[in-house]
């Protein structure tokens, strides 16, 4: 059982060109976890990101309100590929972040951990919210 306030915990991997990236990831499941994302965080490692994940596909918003830390914002289709990645998000920015599309999830990660990675637009995301389409 998780502590009261804990986001659950799990991995999801990035497969790039580079090869194969186990990343641990906070999973927002509430409107309270999602709307408190990493506000007030300090750090975050390369390896550790925070999951936004929604529903029903559609044109997500993002912003920087009370983050500390630059971000990587990774906005992923339903099938679990990159759309598109929004690299070093300015902390504190009230400016809104658009995923440019419909998706599914928004990952974000320390600024420039992305490029770190070797994630690009067009990579595949695994997780258990993702269903690849079939051949």
């Amino acid at each position: 059982m998780q502590p009261a306030g804990a986001m659950r915990r799990e991995t999801l991997t990035l497969l790039t060109k580079q090869g194969e990236r186990v990343i641990d990831v906070e999973v927002t499941e509430t409107q309270q976890e999602k709307a408190q994302g990493l506000m007030f965080r300090t750090h975050l490692a390369d390896n550790s990101g925070m999951l936004f994940f929604y529903d029903t596909p559609d044109e997500i918003t993002m912003w920087m309100e009370n983050t500390y830390i630059p971000l990587d914002m990774v906005f992923i289709r339903p099938d679990g590929i990159v759309h598109r990645i929004e690299a070093w998000t300015e902390p504190f920015s009230r400016n809104i972040i658009y995923s440019k599309g419909r998706v599914s999830a928004c990952l974000e990660l320390a600024g420039g951990a992305a490029e770190r990675l070797g994630l690009k637009p067009g990579d595949r995301v695994e997780h258990r919210l993702f269903k690849p389409t079939k051949k």
